[in-house]
């Protein structure tokens, strides 16, 4: 599942930087971050809420040296009260992936 709704609560799937034709996007942090961001809205939209409606993120980062650039993507997806946040450091994503993310979005 993309996402599944518990009560008024949306629990998105972990998204990498996968395109919807199902290719790898691959390359930099900052082009996985932008794809994975891009198939959170999708995910988002379909649900009927959109980034501000996110209250907790769950972001994984195979190097923490990628931080920064990971962390300009993120941070420009969200307004000036970005959801609650946890990124670790992870041994290996699928596919290869340098980012992962996870939302957790409040439903109205």
């Amino acid at each position: 599942s993309q996402a599944v709704r518990a009560g008024n609560l949306l629990f998105t799937a972990g998204q990498t930087g996968l395109r919807p034709d199902g290719k790898f996007v691959g390359g930099s942090v900052t082009q996985q971050a932008e794809q994975v961001m891009d198939n959170l809205e999708a995910v988002l939209t379909a649900a009927g809420c959109s980034f501000a409606d996110v209250v907790k993120a769950t972001c994984f980062l195979t190097d923490m040296n990628d931080f920064a650039e990971f962390n300009a993507v993120y941070g420009s997806r969200f307004g000036e009260e970005p959801p609650a946040r946890t990124t670790v450091a992870v041994a290996a994503l699928p596919v290869g992936a340098k980012v992962e993310v996870e939302l957790v979005a409040l439903l109205k």
